[in-house]
């Protein structure tokens, strides 16, 4: 009798193991603090096996996300080249990925994201904080404001994402890529790379700020 080649029974039990530990080792821990070590132990398998399935840790990212593309590589390869044209490169690689193939995929994501805490997580931590914190960090001096730039600029992408695509607001809808990339990459560049005024932390306002008197009981 000939034995059939192929997948043995249990290697889809075996991935689907893996990466139920992954996603929660990425939303308890962060993208940093978790390992392959300590995901392949939660999945009860060697970590050899980890690496054969998903290869490295960004890629095992990917795959519990269930993310079609890797802004890993996307947002730094915007982010290169003349810094006065960041913004608007920016924007425009975000069009082009979501009006590609690849787009209702993305989105099916960052719906997902909207209601779901778990993936809301695990996308601000490897989106914002592992790739884009990143890439800001290569355009500005201060790299104590790579974290408050990084979020503004989400604020622009992540707005965009919504308002063209989720709730198809018009005329933003139907607008040629080229023109929102003219129009919205200007107010990314400012958050890139023009100063900012970070007098006012995030602990909110003192009295007496913006304008406001002190009503401390004085």
């Amino acid at each position: 009798m000939v034995r059939r080649s192929g997948r043995r029974p249990g290697n889809q039990d075996t991935r689907a193991s893996i990466l139920e530990a992954a996603r929660s080792s990425f939303a308890e821990k962060g993208f940093d603090k978790a390992s392959i070590r300590s995901i392949a132990a939660g999945a009860g398998v060697d970590p050899a096996l980890v690496h054969h399935y998903f290869g490295t840790k960004e890629k095992l990212f990917l795959a519990a996300l269930n993310a079609p593309i890797n802004p890993g590589e996307l947002i730094p390869q915007a982010l290169a080249g003349p810094r006065e044209q960041a913004g608007e490169r920016l924007v425009r690689m975000a069009l082009s990925v979501w009006d590609s193939p690849a787009g209702a995929a993305a989105l099916a994501v960052f719906r997902s994201a909207l209601s779901n805490e778990w993936t809301a997580r695990l996308l601000r931590e490897f989106v914002v904080t592992q790739i884009l914190r990143r890439a800001v960090s290569e355009l500005v001096a201060d790299q104590r404001e790579a974290p408050m730039r990084s979020a503004l600029v989400a604020t622009q992408i992540a707005g965009l994402m919504v308002t063209r695509y989720v709730l198809r607001i018009e005329p933003l809808a139907s607008a040629d890529p080229a023109l929102l990339a003219a129009m919205i990459g200007p107010n990314v560049q400012r958050f890139l790379t023009e100063p900012l005024d970070l007098s006012l932390r995030s602990g909110g306002t003192t009295p007496g700020a913006a304008g406001e008197p002190d009503r401390g009981g004085r």
